[in-house]
This record gives structure tokens, C-alpha cells and sequence, in this order.
């Protein structure tokens, strides 16, 4: 269980790379590439558009030929999505460096069920360290991904970022290796009559989690993605904003670590709450300032708060299902959730160059007072469990 379980670290780490790469990039390629600042978040918000949709397509896959099949599926096409990128770099465009975001998002969408996938490989008291744990391999690409781009994006001048997104493409194929010697136990069995979505989806614990969810990775990415943005406008070099992009990825996927045990202690909800806390500080953090120990402090409370709110948000999730339900029910999570990523990263090109950074940070709070205020109706309401029989 445990080599599977770090198996799925590493490959988690990879995928990360190059989202992590792509976030460092993608709004300064967009800006350049754009006739209109406005549109210039627009391939990272197609790309979380891909992530949403692949979701349901990966859901049959995976039900259809097993978790490994989908998996090495997604490897294959973010190989062809570095290559797109890199082709819209250097024939400088934009149509094309979009295409090169549905096929980052459509593998990004894959990759997010490596949790998942951790959870089903793991006892019951061991899963939410499993989730956390797969969860903080990232950690490694954190480091990895802003160094690349920093020492490979002027390696084909003119063209800038060409050379990474070459490198890039490179990255899944060690994924392929891990994948290929990759065991999981198999899906339950297809029961004569399943559960309607819409009772999935109804539960209490399902709808926190979603929300949860939700606001964790819509507030991050919301700020996140601007920053590079804004950091231009303040004279920062590209080496700068992918130095504050490295702190806030670690600051986002090292906690995962502990927060399986943290959440094991003191609750899963707790940890939610910190999280959305951590969040409002970097609002705080932001709007004080724009040096670089601003921008650098502020996206690593960012980071935190994401990773105490997402891996909580995980926790919850599977704690709403019953085994013959779960890839539906992911499925539905990340379809939600990941629509609500590509919604913000959109708002987030629009909203700077429309009304400006500080109008930007303040859009933060409205959704964490609604996730914290969910929360405290649902312990107040009372959790209901998945009915026994569907265990």
C-alpha cells in the first residue's frame, strides 16, 4: 500500500511541473501573444475549462479499463500539450498556444485523481495521510518547475519560453515508467441500480466538500494567476515572479506532509476554517504593499491556505460516498470545482486590467465568508453518513 501510495507521489510531482511551469508563464505568454491585457489569463482559464471537462471522460476511462489506463492517457497528452505551447510560442500564436491549454487542461483533469486514486489504495485509518501525502509531491516541482523556467525560457531567442516548453514535454515520459509498474486495487463491482447523481450530490458532506473545494482552489488561483501580472507592472523581472511563484507552490503542497495528521487531530472542519483564514491574511499581505517580501509573503499564506482547505476539502469528500458511487461523485467534484477554476482565472486577466490589484485581492473574501459560513450551518445541521447498505 505504501510503495503505492509514494508511487503516486512522484507522478503527482511530475504532472505538477508543468502546471506550475505553466503558471509562471502562462499569463506573461498570454499578455504578449494578446491584443487585449484583458485576455491575457484567458489560456490558463481555457486550460481549467480542459480540467473541467476532462473530468467526465476520465470518469468512463476509468471505470471502463481502470485507473492505469486513464493515467497513461493523460501522460500522452500533456506531452502533446508542452509541444502546442511551444508551437503558439514560436509561431507567436495565440489560437494555437490556446489549443496547446485545452490539451494541458485535459491531462491537468486526469492528474487530479491521483488522490483519489491514493485513497482507494489505502486503509480506511491511512487515508487521509495518503491523500495529503500524494497531495505534497508537488513539493518537489515547486522547486523544480520555476527553475526550469528560469534557466531554459531564453534558450531559443527570440522566441521566449520555447525552450521550457520543449524541456516540459520531457517530463511525462518518467511518469510512463512510474505508471507502467503501477497496482491498484480494482473498481467495485457495477451494482443493477445506482444512485442517482442528484443524491450524491445532495448530501450535506458532499456539498460542504465541494464548496470547500471550490473556494480553495477559486481564491487561489484568482490571486495567483495575477500576480505575475501585477509584479510586471511593478518592474520585476520574469526571474522575480517565478522566485514568489516557487515560494508559493511550496507553501502549497509541503504542508501536505502533515496535514493528514493535523486533520486526524483536530478534525477535518478545523482545518478547513485555518485554511480560509490563512487565505484572508494574504488579502491583508497584499493590499499593505508591492515589494517583492509582499508579493513573496503573501502567495505563501496563499499557498497554505489552499493546501489546509483542499486537502480538507478531499478528506470530506470521501467520507460522502459510498464505494460503488466514487468515480461518480469525483467526477462531479472536479467538474464543479475545476468550472469554478477556469471561471477565475478568466476574472483574474479582467479584473486587474479592468479595476486594478486592490479590487482584485477584496473579490477573496465574499467566497470564503460564504465557505466559512457553510461549514458552521452543516455543524450545526449535523453530517448525514452514507447509508450502511451502500458500503
Amino acid at each position: 500500500m505504501r510503495a503505492t501510495v509514494w508511487r503516486l507521489f512522484f507522478c503527482q510531482a511530475l504532472m505538477n511541473s508543468t502546471m506550475i511551469g505553466q503558471a509562471t508563464m502562462g499569463a506573461l505568454i498570454g499578455r504578449s501573444l494578446s491584443s487585449d491585457i484583458a485576455l491575457a489569463t484567458l489560456p490558463m482559464a481555457i486550460q481549467m475549462a480542459g480540467t473541467m471537462v476532462a473530468s467526465i471522460p476520465a470518469s468512463y476511462v476509468f471505470t471502463r479499463w481502470g485507473r492505469r489506463a486513464g493515467f497513461l492517457a493523460g501522460a500522452f497528452i500533456s506531452i502533446l500539450g508542452s509541444l502546442t505551447f511551444g508551437l503558439g510560442v514560436y509561431w507567436q500564436s495565440f489560437g494555437i498556444y490556446c489549443l496547446g491549454a485545452v490539451l494541458a487542461g485535459l491531462s491537468w483533469g486526469v492528474a487530479q485523481h491521483y488522490r483519489f486514486a491514493a485513497a482507494e489504495a489505502a486503509t480506511p485509518a491511512y487515508r487521509p495521510r495518503a491523500i495529503a501525502l500524494v497531495m505534497a509531491g508537488p513539493v518537489l516541482s515547486a522547486v523544480f518547475g520555476p527553475e526550469l523556467v528560469k534557466h531554459t525560457h531564453q534558450a531559443f531567442l527570440p522566441h521566449v519560453f520555447l525552450g521550457t516548453y520543449l524541456v516540459l514535454a520531457l517530463v511525462p515520459l518518467v511518469n510512463l515508467v512510474l505508471l507502467s509498474g503501477l497496482k491498484l486495487p480494482p473498481l467495485p463491482a457495477k451494482t443493477k441500480v445506482g444512485t442517482p447523481l442528484g443524491e450524491i450530490i445532495r448530501r450535506p458532506a458532499f456539498v460542504t466538500a465541494v464548496v470547500a473545494g471550490m473556494v480553495a482552489y477559486g481564491t487561489m488561483n484568482l490571486a495567483m494567476t495575477g500576480t505575475p501580472l501585477e509584479m510586471l507592472l511593478c518592474g520585476f523581472t520574469i526571474s522575480d515572479s517565478a522566485t514568489v511563484i516557487q515560494a508559493h507552490a511550496l507553501a502549497m503542497f509541503a504542508p501536505g506532509f502533515f496535514t493528514g495528521h493535523l486533520i486526524a487531530r483536530f478534525g477535518v472542519r478545523t482545518i478547513i476554517v485555518t485554511g480560509a483564514c490563512l487565505t484572508a491574511a494574504c488579502v491583508a499581505v497584499l493590499l499593505t504593499g508591492e515589494s517583492f517580501a509582499h508579493f513573496a509573503f503573501g502567495l505563501a499564506l496563499l499557498g497554505l491556505g489552499w493546501n489546509f482547505m483542499f486537502v480538507g476539502a478531499t478528506s470530506l469528500q470521501t467520507t460522502s460516498y459510498a464505494p460503488q458511487e466514487r468515480v461518480k461523485a469525483q467526477a462531479a467534484n472536479d467538474f464543479i470545482v475545476f468550472g469554478t477554476v477556469a471561471c477565475t482565472a478568466f476574472l483574474s486577466g479582467y479584473v486587474h486590467a479592468r479595476f486594478g490589484w486592490s479590487v482584485l485581492n477584496l473579490t477573496l473574501i465574499p467566497p470564503l465568508v460564504a465557505a466559512l459560513g457553510l461549514l458552521a450551518w452543516q455543524k450545526a445541521r449535523g453530517t448525514k453518513r452514507v447509508p450502511a447498505v451502500a458500503r
